[in-house]
């Protein structure tokens, strides 16, 4: 089977070394990128515009951070919880936690749904056993699916709201989940990776419904159309690549994280550092979470 690449090569948007770089999300409204550095906890933002940088460091472990209709406040995924957090005061106000019977487990990957809820995923941070989930959260009431599960990935939206895809990273598994009246269904199998592939990390979708999966200790994100069969491949030029969005004035830049996690740096000189490419189809713009009021 013939595989289409990708005709442009990622560049370094910003030299930042990251131990962990993930779920960068970029914010229509200001023409930033905010991602975070799980193992050296400290969420970033890039102004496009001027090309300029802020760093926010923290102390613990943090897996994302979601928009808010505040533009200082986001919503922190930490290893204690999900919490709203003003990144110029530090204060917090927390939302939820996740499997708190399960000892060691951390939140890792997040996504605000057009339906105003918070979707995220849980996991080990030892990555040695199962017991991290998914979940979905909305005016207080919490909703588990798809797990058990070691490493986790997603939950990431469809476009039209009515499918969420899954990635068992351990297993090498992305799944589908239909999503009716904000009850999310039972798991169908999307897209099984192959030896050699690395392993699926972060995940999101084009305008076309076309999901892009990160590979983890593969060098490179494969786009799947909406039938899970592979319609490019995008190389890029570090081994752990963990997550992708899309952003820029058209939403087709697409940015990349990447983690330098016992990385060589004389083999691997780019690994932790944020890319950006041309995708040639855009995105969908990030939703944003309302809470009742902001910090």
């Amino acid at each position: 089977m013939s595989v289409t690449v990708h005709p442009h090569t990622p560049r370094v948007a910003v030299a930042c070394g990251c131990t962990l770089g993930e779920e960068a999300t970029w914010d229509a409204r200001f023409g930033t990128l905010t991602w975070v550095d799980v193992e050296a906890p400290t969420i970033w933002r890039l102004h496009a515009a001027s090309g300029t940088t802020e760093t926010f460091p923290q102390a613990e472990k943090i897996g994302f951070a979601l928009l808010t209709d505040d533009p200082d406040t986001v919503v922190a995924g930490f290893q204690s919880g999900a919490a709203l957090l003003n990144l110029n005061t530090g204060r917090r106000e927390a939302l939820v936690g996740a499997d708190a019977d399960a000892p060691g487990v951390r939140l890792n990957s997040g996504q605000i749904g057009p339906d105003g809820a918070l979707y995220f995923s849980t996991m080990e941070d030892a990555e040695s056993a199962p017991k991290g989930n998914f979940h979905r959260w909305h005016a207080g009431r919490l909703q588990s699916f798809g797990g058990p599960v070691t490493v986790s990935n997603g939950p990431e939206m469809a476009p039209d709201g009515t499918r969420i895809f899954t990635a068992d990273t351990t297993e090498g598994l992305i799944r589908v989940h239909n999503l009716r009246a904000g009850s999310v269904g039972l798991a169908c199998p999307f897209a099984q990776f192959e030896p050699g592939w690395g392993k699926p990390d972060g995940l999101t979708v084009d305008a076309e419904g076309c999901l892009w999966v990160c590979h983890y200790g593969g060098s490179r994100i494969t786009r799947f159309d909406p039938q899970g069969r592979i319609e490019r491949v995008l190389p890029v030029p570090t081994a752990l690549v963990t997550k992708c969005a899309f952003g820029g004035a058209d939403m087709t830049t697409l940015f990349i994280t990447t983690g330098a996690r016992d990385r060589d740096p004389s083999l691997d000189p780019m690994a932790g550092h944020l890319f950006a490419v041309e995708a040639g189809v855009p995105g969908v713009p990030a939703n944003l979470y309302r809470p009742p009021r902001t910090l």
